[in-house]
Formats: structure tokens, C-alpha cells, sequence
């Protein structure tokens, strides 16, 4: 992984303004599709930054019907509790814009763990663009970071390099022990766009390791996101961008 190709990072002063920033690209990313009468297949994440996100997104301009979302991750938990990715974005976005039903790809996370991975990574496999190896080639995908270093659901020592994990895997909190549902490495680096939306100043060290390579940035899932045929960005707050990076 001595490869990874340098990302483009953009600092914002706050998460409301990276938030809108956000939507703005996505609308226009959308309208493209749209005209082109072609599917935009994008998968969310959970977390307080992109909440704002799809704050922002509810009030944009975009032909729904083109646009195929799907999550990340998600915790096993049922769609309206509290703990569910779905619930925060169907209460933020989903309730506010006019989107088919069909276009709105669930992981069912009162489902048996293992059982909805595989059902998942099936529904995933017909629903999204082919790519290479029989993995999924989504347009965009978002992603949150952990002052961890994890990503999706993939935390500090869960099988980083294995590709033999498929679509989704099955991983559980380091501490918690709760079990989620995850895309996995290879899927997320198959992506045509990757961004990583992350604020606060907790996760400002972990930032610059994996963005200036230095100590043992590898070990952290998040640095491990190099998409292999597409583009990689950090959108950041200002707590988060530590101050060797703003000051370039």
C-alpha cells in the first residue's frame, strides 16, 4: 500500500459549511446522470457530519429517480432505532424528497447478521454497476471517520487485506462488541469517487498521520481507502484539519 495516491483535501470552517459544500456536488453529480438517463448508484454513511450532509441535500434540486442509495454500513439493530444509519437519514433526507421506493436500498439490520451481509452483498450485485472481479463499481461513496481511524464498519485490525470477505462482511464494535454490516475494502476501492467527511478536533491527529503518512498511519482503516480507478477527497472542518495541513 506504499502506492496510494495523493487525495484532495478541502477545508471548511465549520461542518454546516462542508455539509453544503457536499450537497452542492452531489446535485451537480446528479444532474449529470440524470441528463444522461443513467442510474447514480451511491452508498451513505452514518455519523453526525454527514447528518448535515443530507440536511443540505434535502433541499436541492435533483431528479431522484435516477438516483440508487445504499449505506455503507449499518448496525444491527432494527430501522427505527435510534442507533440506525437508515433512520437518521430517512428522518433527514428520504421523508423530505420524492424518491421511489425502489430506488432506496436497505440493509436490514434486524436481519440474522450473516444472513443479511449475504443477502445485501446479492441485492448490491444486481442493483449496482459491474466493475472488475464481479465487485460492485459504485459512482460515490461516503464515508465518516471514527478518532479511530475506522471507516464504514471496518475498525483497527479486521481483516484489512482479505479480499476473500466479499461485497459485505460482518464485523462487531472493538468495545462494544455490537455486530454491524459492512462494505469491504475492495468494494470501497472499486468506486468511481470516494469522500471522507469528517470534523472535529478528536480526529485531527489521526487526519494528519494517514495524510502525511507518518508513524503507523497504515494501521488505521482509513488509510487503507485508495480508490484504484477513481478519485479519492477529505472534505474537513477546521477543528479536524490539523494545522500542518492549513498552513500550506
Amino acid at each position: 500500500m506504499n502506492n496510494l495516491k495523493k487525495p484532495e483535501v478541502r477545508i471548511f470552517k465549520n461542518k454546516l459549511q462542508l455539509g453544503e459544500f457536499a450537497a452542492r456536488e452531489f446535485e451537480v453529480a446528479a444532474k449529470k446522470y440524470a441528463d444522461e438517463s443513467r442510474n447514480f448508484s451511491v452508498a451513505l454513511s452514518g455519523g453526525s457530519t454527514p447528518a448535515l450532509f443530507f440536511q443540505a441535500l434535502s433541499t436541492k434540486q435533483i431528479d431522484w429517480d435516477y438516483v440508487q442509495i445504499f449505506w455503507g454500513d449499518e448496525r444491527c439493530v432494527s430501522p427505527d432505532h435510534q442507533d440506525s444509519n437508515y433512520l437518521m437519514t430517512r428522518l433527514l433526507l428520504l421523508d423530505k424528497i420524492d424518491i421511489p421506493e425502489g430506488n432506496v436500498h436497505r440493509i436490514r439490520g434486524e436481519g440474522v447478521p450473516g444472513e443479511e451481509a449475504a443477502r445485501y452483498s446479492d441485492e448490491i450485485l444486481r442493483s449496482a454497476a459491474a466493475g472488475d472481479e464481479d465487485i460492485p463499481r459504485f459512482d460515490w461513496i461516503v464515508l465518516g471517520m471514527g478518532s479511530d481511524g475506522h471507516t464504514a464498519s471496518i475498525f483497527p485490525g479486521f481483516r484489512l487485506r482479505a479480499k476473500s470477505q466479499g461485497v459485505c462482511a460482518v464485523a462487531a464494535h472493538p468495545e462494544t462488541g455490537q455486530e454491524r454490516i459492512t462494505f469491504t475494502l475492495p468494494v470501497i476501492n472499486n468506486a468511481r469517487r470516494v469522500s471522507f467527511m469528517v470534523a472535529g478536533i478528536s480526529k485531527a491527529p489521526v487526519v494528519s498521520s494517514i495524510l502525511n503518512k507518518t508513524g503507523g498511519y497504515l494501521d488505521f482503516p482509513a488509510a487503507r481507502v485508495n480508490p484504484t480507478q477513481g478519485f479519492l477527497e477529505w472534505f474537513l472542518d477546521a477543528e479536524a484539519a490539523p494545522a500542518d495541513l492549513q498552513n500550506r
